[in-house]
């Protein structure tokens, strides 16, 4: 069993195409690349922790977001984003927090659709884990984006966000908030 981890997949956002620069002709197109990229990595008995933004669309458009759902494989986490409605909470998934601390291996982990400045285990090198920001920020050596945006519109693993966290800027604003080593 492996975890799997994204964010800001925006299913059925047109204008997400536009606003992100999506490298796709219609949400069809879109959808159906998420999807294919997602079932090709993503076990059924894996955990797939999608921290925020699943979809866009009105609560009637429900049986899309089932097809969407359903599409995904493992066992789908959500954590709760600005567009996660209603109809969108009321999917199966495994579970759906605001926040959740999850350890992957050895690491600890904070997973938030926003950026956070710090967190909870932050000077103990727990990697906080967001989205919301889209293609605009990638993030610091201890808080990484993993949207699709920044991820070619595929799932990440543990191994391969510390890889590219170790590549980002420091925190410049660590020693406002915290005292101590800056990952």
């Amino acid at each position: 069993m492996a975890k799997w981890y994204t964010a800001d997949l925006h299913f059925g956002h047109k204008r997400i195409i536009e606003f992100c620069k999506r490298p796709f002709a219609s949400v069809a197109e879109m959808n159906a690349k998420i999807i294919g990229n997602f079932q090709s990595r993503v076990q059924p008995d894996d955990d797939l922790w999608i921290i925020g933004d699943f979809a866009f669309g009105q609560s009637e458009s429900i049986s899309q977001f089932e097809g969407w759902f359903h599409g995904l494989p493992g066992r789908k986490h959500l954590i709760l984003g600005n567009h996660d409605d209603e109809a969108i909470v009321s999917l199966p998934w495994e579970s759906v927090e605001g926040i959740a601390r999850v350890t992957d291996g050895t690491q600890k982990l904070v997973l938030c659709h926003y950026p956070m400045i710090t967190w909870e285990d932050a000077r103990d090198d727990a990697l906080q884990l967001f989205g919301h920001v889209h293609d605009q920020w990638p993030g610091t050596r201890n808080s990484v984006n993993v949207g699709v945006d920044q991820w070619d519109f595929c799932p990440v693993q543990i191994d391969d966000i510390r890889r590219r966290a170790a590549k980002l800027d420091v925190n410049k604003h660590w020693e406002d908030v915290e005292h101590g080593n800056a990952l």
